[in-house]
């Protein structure tokens, strides 16, 4: 059969077979779901080993194509298996020293399949970008149903909350990652623990967000006012540098450039813009995919990953002053046409409710 993707990995690894207990590589390399199993492929046949809890959907599922499910029994079924090949390809950052051991004690020589995966899943195919639209989506859905949502003396649990459920109604399966919402103070540290303040008039709310459709991730950040107390004029003009150093990498950012360049563009426009670059302290962004953090690409001063046509990642410059305010605009985004273009159709202007 022509080359696919478990081929491709297979070869590059080097290895007579591919092994993986992995959820998000099990899901890649099969396009079924399921919490738990094991992958095994090699040259001639690839194999989805599940148990009966998962067994009757893995089957459907996985009904005319090139992976077998096949009902696991007991563990000692897929040793046997193993035992007919010299080398297996496994994720090595993934693989435990107890999995190893027992892989070896087969008298298996372990290589590491870990690169092969990265690189094939950093590509997205139409399938794979029509799931990260339909993420992106339902969590645009859920944050303009929240809006309307938010009253003064609500906790930030509980706006998040709300967003979480907009978003399952909106026809997401779950989240991409902890929600983080942060009133008034909170935003000024990027990776904020939703808690209990409660909302007041006049604070900055900054939502860090994202849902998961079919496994696949969205992830976006919006920054605005919970009504306008006259008090936030700095912030209103910081707002709109952070909004300029975005949509600049939407504009200029393209195939072919390096992840450092990318983050360059937006660093090099906020130092233009007031030296605010020294309060970005985090990178312009990251993969998305299945997981809601992949590499590569890295979009960072120190990345010479190259971006390519089909990648996913997201745009998301922030600027934060300790114990005032913080300020990130994230939109995911990929490569279509050599170009880079955002997943999101909401206005980012600065909104004051």
């Amino acid at each position: 059969m022509a080359e696919n993707k478990i081929q491709k990995i297979l070869r590059e690894t080097g290895s007579e077979a591919i092994v993986t207990e992995s959820e998000d590589f099990r899901r890649y390399l099969t396009g079924f779901g399921g919490t738990d199993g094991i992958f095994v492929a090699d040259k001639e046949s690839a194999r989805l080993y599940t148990d009966a809890r998962y067994f009757e959907a893995a089957e459907k599922a996985l009904a005319g194509t090139d992976v077998q499910a096949v009902l696991l029994q007991s563990s000692l079924q897929v040793r046997e298996v193993l035992k007919a090949y010299k080398s297996i390809g496994v994720a090595f950052c993934r693989t435990n020293l107890e999995q190893a051991k027992e892989y070896e004690s087969l008298g298996l020589e372990l290589l590491d399949a870990m690169p092969a995966l990265s690189r094939s899943m950093a590509v997205k195919s139409k399938e794979e970008l029509e799931n990260i639209q339909k993420a992106c989506t339902a969590a645009e859905a859920g944050f303009l149903k929240l809006l309307p949502e938010l009253k003064e003396g609500m906790t930030e649990s509980e706006a998040a909350a709300l967003l979480e459920y907009n978003m399952r109604v909106a026809g997401a399966s779950g989240t991409s990652f902890d929600t983080i919402c942060a009133f008034g103070a909170g935003g000024s540290i990027p990776h904020y623990e939703t808690g209990n303040v409660k909302l007041k008039f006049g604070d900055v709310i900054l939502i860090d967000f994202g849902c998961k459709v079919n496994g696949y991730c969205s992830d976006i950040t919006r920054t605005f006012l919970f009504g306008d107390d006259g008090k936030h004029e700095e912030f209103k003009k910081n707002y709109n540098i952070v909004l300029g150093a975005h949509q600049k990498v939407l504009d200029e950012g393209h195939a072919g450039m390096l992840g450092r360049e990318a983050d360059a563009i937006a660093r090099n426009y906020l130092r233009d813009h007031g030296g605010l670059d020294k309060y970005f302290t985090h990178s312009l962004g990251h993969g998305i995919g299945l997981n809601i953090h992949e590499f590569p690409p890295r979009l960072s001063s120190g990345s010479n990953d190259v971006l390519a046509e089909g990648m996913v990642f997201s745009d998301e410059p922030g600027v934060y002053f300790a114990g005032e305010y913080g300020i990130r605009i994230e939109d995911s985004v990929t490569i279509a046409d050599g170009k880079f273009r955002s997943f999101m159709k909401t206005d980012k202007k600065l909104m004051i409710l």
